[in-house]
């Protein structure tokens, strides 16, 4: 019988543990975000959370459990147990995600054998199994009510989400109501030819041959019996002790399935029939339970125990959606527009060209950065250079007619185009407005009217890379509409950028001078088109 039962429990775990398997492991914390889930009592925590004025989520309203069960239950006392069976019914609540407690109700019915016989000790025991020797039996009805604690030991995890399994203690008080019944036929004439001296399972077959039904009440020695309402007052109420634990896997989002052990202590030695005087009786009650979720899913979540509350914590941490996360802070000591955690050169002068890692550029690999160099393009048959970077290449002597022409030359020459307006943008922007459009229209105009004239478009900003960027944008801004909504030629525009001066204006000044009417970009990386 033993192991018909265990072959049971096997195959009932085989079928939860493939049944867990199929389950998502489902990490998600979203409850706390839903006002509808949380008991009326807890709304100011929850809104005082929801405004980042307290840290911990309000606790959601969960759905109570109603449990089912049935199994295999027996006395562990003086007498030899028998197998027996029993079932009932419990509601359990949680207290939290570890902690919760159960009502529950559970009726069995135990048997018990011996296979030595003895004699009556009192006058209570005589009056049912007469003078003679005999052999103790019992059925044991019983009727048991428990209120337990329960501690669920796996719900909360660093590692996993929400459990698969629920692993839990328990311990509690219970109140055992028993009627112990015998079969006193097993005493007397009735015991003769039974060989006492074989083996327990020979002995206990051959008296299970002679029994006769359990047709008369134990007895009731020193009576210590207390009649409960029965005709024949042989009910015994006593308190107890019950301790146990058990695991229950989840099926689905209502339904689990799982085994438990529960062992009843209930301070008597009277549950067998039989008061030796050694030790207690106890019950022992292994049994598959079922799990009910009850409740609105709109308005509860699942019971505690199957939700790690470490749910929230570690979705905050992978994507928040609660914290308030200040905007990062990168800093880039010399504003070249590259962060200081990537510079490789973090002190270049302000509006020193600078590469992708934070690098003076060198153009002409003279070992002068670009920012000091007064001959960009040094040729490197002229190397080494001078601290200037200039070559140590002679002049050649057109360069000095040339330049020295170009030392004469007074800027502007015979230009007519004088008292040009400025342009000026608000702080931080480039986007030209209506009173710029009409600015800009009214230079075209003038340089329509004097085709041998160019002008000169300056802007300011020499602060820092990003003004000099800044001041790079608007001129090219304004280049830009010169050209493709007035039409005039970029031959005819000269490029001035970065120069001291009111960092929001851009001015305008009429010329014959050459000069380029485009510029890289000094910092692209701050580039701004609004």
């Amino acid at each position: 019988m033993a192991s018909k039962k265990y072959t049971m429990i096997l195959g009932l775990l085989g079928l939860a543990g493939s049944a867990t398997f199929a389950q998502k492991n489902d990490a998600t914390a979203d409850w706390w975000k839903d006002s509808s889930k949380v008991a009326t009592k807890r709304l100011p925590q929850y809104n005082e959370f929801q405004n980042n004025q307290y840290p911990y989520p309000a606790r959601p309203r969960d759905m109570w459990e109603l449990g089912f069960h049935g199994g295999y239950s027996t006395i562990i006392s003086d007498i030899d147990g028998r197998p027996g069976f029993g079932g009932g019914l419990s509601l359990r609540k949680s207290l939290g995600h570890v902690f919760s407690v159960r009502a529950d109700y559970t009726g069995s019915f135990n048997y018990g054998l011996d296979y030595r016989t003895r004699v009556a000790t009192n006058g209570a025991e005589a009056a049912v199994w007469g003078a003679g020797p005999y052999v103790a039996n019992y059925k044991t009805a019983v009727h048991q009510g428990n209120l337990d604690l329960i501690a669920s030991l796996n719900t909360i995890s660093n590692y996993r989400g929400n459990p698969k399994a629920n692993i839990y203690v328990f311990a509690g008080y219970s109140l055992v109501a028993a009627d112990v019944d015998v079969d006193n036929s097993l005493r007397g004439a009735n015991l003769n030819g039974i060989n006492f001296s074989g083996k327990r399972k020979d002995i206990k077959d051959a008296l299970k041959n002679r029994m006769n039904d359990y047709n008369v009440n134990a007895p009731v020695p020193n009576g210590n019996r207390e009649p409960v309402g029965r005709i024949d007052d042989n009910y015994l109420l006593r308190h107890a002790a019950s301790f146990g634990g058990g695991i229950a896997w989840k099926l689905s989002n209502r339904l689990s399935l799982g085994i438990e052990q529960r062992f009843t202590v209930p301070f008597s030695d009277d549950l067998d029939g039989v008061n030796a005087g050694k030790s207690n009786d106890f019950i022992s009650y292994t049994s598959i339970r079922g799990g009910l979720a009850l409740g609105n899913s709109s308005k509860r979540v699942a019971p505690l125990w199957w939700i790690n509350p470490n749910n929230f914590i570690y979705n905050e941490l992978n994507s928040p959606k609660h914290m308030k996360l200040p905007p990062p802070v990168l800093p880039d000591a010399d504003g070249d527009g590259i962060t200081d955690q990537f510079d490789l050169e973090p002190n270049t002068p302000a509006g020193a060209p600078v590469d992708s890692r934070g690098r003076a550029l060198d153009t002409d690999g003279d070992g002068v950065p670009d920012y000091k160099d007064k001959e960009l393009l040094t040729p490197q048959k002229c190397f080494p250079v001078n601290a200037d970077g200039v070559g140590n290449c002679p002049e050649p002597e057109c360069c000095k007619e040339l330049r020295d022409k170009l030392a004469s030359w007074k800027p502007g020459g015979d230009c007519a185009i004088t008292n040009l307006p400025s342009l000026t943008f608000k702080s931080g922007a480039v986007r030209i407005g209506k009173d710029g459009e009409a600015i800009l229209a009214s230079i075209a105009e003038k340089m329509n009217a004097n085709p041998t004239c160019k002008v000169k478009i300056i802007g300011y900003g020499a602060a820092n890379k990003r003004a000099q960027q800044l001041s790079w944008d608007r001129v090219n801004a304004v280049e830009k509409y010169l050209v493709e909504k007035q039409g005039i030629s970029e031959s005819r525009l000269l490029f001035v950028y970065g120069q001291e001066g009111d960092a929001n204006t851009v001015d305008f000044e009429g010329t014959t001078e050459d000069g380029p009417n485009s510029v890289p970009a000094p910092h692209p990386n701050l580039k701004r088109t609004k």
